[in-house]
């Protein structure tokens, strides 16, 4: 893998087997943007330090949170404040950009069985 190469999503995609686990792709400065394939029901997780980015390549997916659902298809992106407690739900398989802070765990401060591997690059 070349860090300095074009990036094709398509073409790094195809490189992911299974859901929630995100991939790196690329790195601009300190934030990281991964890949990930996500399908069904994630676990509620907050981020307490930092945002997370998310934004739509493929499919639909709902981002629930405690007072509202934010759904979210190809081609649009919605900003989770940090702090603020979520749950990413996809019906059907579903393409995602996540744009964070490098180091930051995908169930955040919850845990569990669906926390992925960091900074594992594609």
């Amino acid at each position: 893998m070349n860090k300095n190469s074009v990036i094709n999503f398509a073409q790094k995609l195809a490189l992911i087997n299974e859901h929630w686990s995100p991939k790196v792709v690329a790195q601009l400065n300190d934030y990281q943007l991964k890949l990930v394939k996500v399908k069904g029901e994630f676990t509620w997780h907050q981020h307490v330090d930092t945002d997370e980015l998310f934004l739509v390549i493929k499919g639909s997916m709902d981002i629930h949170f405690k007072d509202r659902v934010v759904p979210l298809t190809s081609g649009e992106m919605y900003v989770v404040k940090k702090g603020e407690e979520h749950k990413p739900v996809a019906t059907d398989e579903c393409h995602i950009l996540i744009i964070e802070p490098s180091g930051v765990v995908n169930t955040g401060d919850a845990g569990g069985e669906l926390t992925a591997d960091n900074d594992v690059w594609i």
